[in-house]
């Protein structure tokens, strides 16, 4: 019998079907539609989600040699869903993690003395990426949906709960400790949610899940809502945590970079709380069922791969992603061109919701190849700041990248990374590395693997990457030069500065 792995991304549901040697024995995706009502606000239709997730679960069973034993579940994080506890229909949309239209909200916050005190309890920034500002948004702006969450009707929860709620018609409403812990609400020493931190955001917790281990058996689908199937939902975990268990990352010092449609880099530190000072924010990386924790500092990226789709869809450069390497090969380098990709402002290390993306350098000579080798330079220097950073704050110096994602199937991007670097960067063969992770976890909370360590012995690297280019430092500078021009470029109210 096989593992199901429910991956809910940000622009679609993937389904894998794993084996118990770990192999991907069968898959389906299906997208599900984005929704833009205002500038800088993202949303996402819930019943669109748990459409794409039957698509994608059922175009997987059909395809499959074996039946399956156990679900895991992985999501995308900080994304916030409300439904209603009966009927399971959403009231409204959800608000992506990704939407900025609580960033004057923060700035309130910041004025009113917090932010100190949310760094200290639960390791985040004051930052509309973070649910507990898209949660409060939605009390003071939709009235309708907001009394039925204080009379107990509607339900919060990422879209890991909102799924679990969708697959055992209702029964549970649950979320584990790696997407409890990226809600603004989650307190690390306690980890539970914290009275004191929704007070702050004026949130009933009783409307918020129950927290439970990121494996074991927590709850069980109901057939008639889930494709016929009655077994153990056995895995949860946020995307990125997912990822860094299914390149094997259990040790402390491992480390890995995912880039998705944004990039985001995690760096085990064992069951060591490690806060950090600057711009990095620590996270709970696992829950064990015995209530153990392993922890996590993570450099979070906000636009890497949607960088690269807006060279399709918006310049139309491209017609597809896959093109921008063979576009970005055409020329030996960007010829002097940066490329700042802050469409929905700057994550780690700078934390700039009011940056705006910056291309500059631009000559009578820049063509599209020079944008094009600009976008992939722009993300390997975005990456090699959250490294620098992780190693003047947890003291640790990576000895190699594993890297994962979409984007990470381009040879190019992989070896520029190396190159500004200066160390190896390993692909494994599966770039569904965050479906793996659910797989692991629900395996591992089945008895399907007995230890992580039956898991690190079947790791399949694809590629090394090795550093070929060391005269990077100039090029270095010039890109943190272009950053500081684009910090700050739009006005709290979201338009251009005079």
């Amino acid at each position: 019998m096989a593992i199901l792995a429910l991956d809910a991304g940000t622009t679609g549901v993937t389904a894998l079907v794993v084996g118990s040697d770990t192999r991907v024995l069968a898959r389906g995706y299906a997208e599900f539609p984005q929704h833009f009502p205002a500038d800088g606000w993202v949303e996402h239709d819930p019943g669109e989600i748990w459409s794409a997730t039957l698509s994608a679960t059922g175009a997987a069973l059909a395809a499959s040699p074996e039946g399956i034993s156990a679900v895991g579940i992985t999501n995308q994080r900080e994304t916030v869903c409300f439904w209603d506890r009966e009927t399971l229909g959403a009231p409204r949309r959800a608000i992506v993690w990704q939407d900025r239209r609580t960033a004057p909200d923060c700035q309130r916050l910041r004025e009113s003395g917090h932010e100190e005190l949310l760094r200290a309890r639960t390791g985040l920034r004051l930052d509309p990426y973070f649910s507990a500002t898209k949660i409060a948004w939605v009390r003071d702006h939709d009235s309708d949906t907001w009394s039925n969450v204080v009379s107990g009707r509607v339900a919060i929860g990422t879209v890991d709960s909102y799924l679990i709620a969708r697959m055992t018609r209702g029964l549970h409403h649950i979320t584990d400790h790696t997407n409890a812990s990226r809600t603004l609400l989650y307190d690390l020493d306690s980890a539970a949610f914290s009275t004191e931190l929704a007070d702050i955001f004026d949130i009933p917790l009783d409307a918020l899940p129950a927290i439970v281990p990121s494996y074991g058996t927590v709850a069980t689908t109901d057939p008639a809502t889930f494709l016929g199937m009655e077994v153990p939902i056995a895995g949860i975990a946020g995307d990125q945590q997912a990822a860094l268990i299914g390149q094997t990352g259990f040790s402390p010092g491992d480390a890995k970079c995912t880039y998705g449609t944004g990039s985001f880099l995690l760096v085990n530190t064992g069951a060591n709380i490690v806060r950090s000072p600057g711009g990095l924010l620590t996270t709970v990386a696992l829950g064990a069922p015995d209530g153990s924790r392993t922890f996590a500092l993570e450099g979070a990226i906000f636009v890497t791969g949607s960088a690269v789709q807006w060279l399709r869809d918006g310049l139309g450069i491209i017609t597809s992603a896959a093109e921008i390497e063979q576009l970005a090969r055409s020329v030996d380098d960007s010829a002097g061109v940066m490329f700042v990709p802050a469409l929905t402002g700057l994550g780690a290390p700078d934390w700039d919701p009011y940056a705006r993306g910056l291309i500059i350098g631009i000559h009578r000579g820049t063509t599209a190849a020079h944008i094009a080798r600009a976008t992939l330079d722009g993300i390997a220097f975005e990456v090699n700041d959250v490294v620098d950073l992780m190693a003047t704050e947890a003291q640790v110096s990576l000895r190699q990248l594993n890297v994962d994602g979409g984007a990470a199937a381009n040879d190019l991007l992989c070896q520029i990374q190396a190159d500004v670097l200066g160390i190896d960067v390993l692909r494994p063969q599966e770039l569904q590395t965050t479906g793996l992770g659910a797989a692991f976890l629900a395996g591992l909370g089945t008895g399907v693997w007995s230890s992580p360590s039956d898991i690190v012995e079947s790791a399949r690297v694809d590629r090394r990457f090795m550093p070929e280019t060391q005269d990077i430092h100039g090029a270095r500078r010039r890109w943190r030069d272009a950053v500081r021009r684009s910090l700050g470029w739009a006005d709290p109210g979201g338009h251009e500065r005079d």
